[in-house]
């Protein structure tokens, strides 16, 4: 299994929408090209929010997981 390097952790738990896109959309713009940013959500929402906003923006949705309420995204900055 290859080792992921998190370049920026989003804690956007408990943020219900739009704030969790908020989050995200700041500080993806703090890595590089390339780099990943982990974001961690409680709002259901969030799973159709980020993958429509990394479709239109062209940041790569790498990993989506649930675990006991929390979405975890892993996102790749173009």
């Amino acid at each position: 299994m290859a080792v992921v390097e998190i370049s920026q952790h989003v804690d956007a738990r408990g943020s219900s929408c739009p704030m969790p896109i908020v989050k995200t959309a700041q500080a993806i713009k703090t890595v590089a090209s390339g780099q990943l940013i982990e974001v961690l959500a409680t709002d259901p929402g969030s799973t159709k929010d980020l993958a429509a906003w990394s479709k239109t923006t062209g940041n790569e949705l790498v990993e989506q997981s649930v675990d006991g309420g929390v979405y975890r995204f892993v996102l790749r900055r173009k």
